[in-house]
């Protein structure tokens, strides 16, 4: 349990460092124009927002201090 913990911890962290930093996107695909059932569509990569990756830094840090601090 107590390793799980730090590995859990360490992945939001480092999850959480990737997004802050601006490198986590997703593709967002907006209907520009239908006429019918023809669609002209439009894709572009959204940036994820930093406050998830706040939270997830946060989380990760105390998983993992929490896993380091535990006896047994």
């Amino acid at each position: 349990m107590r390793a799980g913990l730090i590995v859990i911890g360490i992945i939001l962290l480092a999850a959480g460092i990737w997004v802050v930093a601006g490198h986590a996107f997703y593709p967002q695909t907006e209907t520009l124009l239908q006429i019918g059932s023809a669609k002209l569509t439009a894709t572009h990569d959204e940036g994820v927002p930093q406050w998830i990756g706040i939270v997830g830094i946060v989380v990760g840090a105390l998983l993992a201090l929490g896993g380091f601090l535990r006896k047994r």
